[in-house]
């Protein structure tokens, strides 16, 4: 898309290979899309909770330009940090970048909260016509968490997705706070928990790589995640699952442990098929507390974030 007729009042980034599920919630959502501007969903209404995006510019602006340099004013005129979304004119994208003052966006060392600074977004629709957003719902470039890999350690680089969600949250895990992981095998997110200095109890019918399984504070139980009742361990601070399931049937299990009363925070990973399920997510999404959203190191799955009332507020 090159040049627009008609006003845009919010626009939402797809995750690449995720754009139909994006438009499909936005259909159900009763949000109208009025083009597609590579990966970037425009649309004149109202920004909604779409939880497929992986960001939403909530303050969308179309502004003509006749310089790179009247471009750079502009942007520079309304707030300090910027982030650039290229999808065509790159070498112009480019120069109107380098005008504009750095945004400090080396990837996160985790344990640590997701940037807090104000940040806008902006690309170009033409040579001539600039779309810019200076408010939007993540705190990354782009939707964009890059973190610090460990490479030795996890078993896998599931926990990646977990570092994202704890970012957002800014909470994690603290030495002695008790964890519970239903389907932790082969034990990425275990490895993260305990690497936090956490106590985790792990269940999974298949066991944890060896050295998950032998590091501090960590418990594995065989078994079924499905069949342990919250009756059948201790009050928890931590539930945790990235158990392959259908999101019918995860559904019924947080409600099971949220009801319960004896766990303080949720946080799942609900995975679809195809088609998806939008239904069973918009049934998440109604559970007080909870927020749901997909995070940059997802696949065809969104993470569902539960807090106790009393406790931290999940970001959304």
């Amino acid at each position: 898309m090159t040049g627009i007729d008609h006003p845009v009042r919010a626009a939402y980034l797809a995750h690449a290979g995720q754009e139909a599920v994006l438009a499909e919630e936005l259909g159900r959502l009763g949000v109208a899309v009025s083009g597609w501007h590579g990966l970037l969903a425009l649309s004149p209404d109202p920004p909604a909770d779409a939880r497929w995006a992986l960001d939403r510019w909530l303050d969308p602006e179309i502004a003509p330009i006749a310089s790179i340099g009247e471009a750079a004013s502009l942007l520079r005129g309304r707030q300090r940090n910027w982030s650039h979304l290229p999808l065509l004119h790159h070498r112009r994208s480019a120069l109107i970048a380098d005008r504009l003052p750095p945004v400090k966006a080396a990837p996160l060392h985790f344990p640590a909260a997701a940037p807090t600074a104000p940040l806008g977004a902006w690309t170009l629709l033409s040579p001539d016509r600039l779309l810019f957003s200076t408010r939007k719902s993540s705190p990354f470039p782009n939707g964009e968490c890059r973190l610090v890999e460990n490479r030795t350690g996890p078993p896998s680089r599931a926990y990646l997705k977990l570092w994202e969600t704890l970012a957002l949250l800014a909470e994690w895990p603290r030495p002695g706070e008790r964890c519970l992981e239903l389907g932790a095998s082969p034990g990425g997110w275990t490895w993260a928990l305990a690497s936090l200095g956490a106590s985790v109890t792990a269940v999974d019918r298949s066991p944890l790589a060896s050295a998950v399984a032998a590091m501090p504070g960590v418990e594995m139980r065989q078994g079924n995640a499905f069949t342990l009742r919250p009756e059948d361990v201790e009050p928890l601070d931590w539930l945790f699952s990235d158990v392959i399931a259908y999101p019918d049937r995860l559904l019924d299990m947080a409600r099971t442990w949220i009801d319960s009363g004896r766990v303080r925070r949720l946080i799942c990973t609900v995975k679809f098929q195809r088609p998806t399920a939008h239904e069973v997510s918009e049934r998440f999404a109604s559970i007080p507390g909870g927020t749901l959203r997909h995070g940059s190191h997802n696949g065809h799955e969104l993470m569902f974030v539960w807090c106790r009332p009393g406790d931290s507020v999940p970001h959304g």
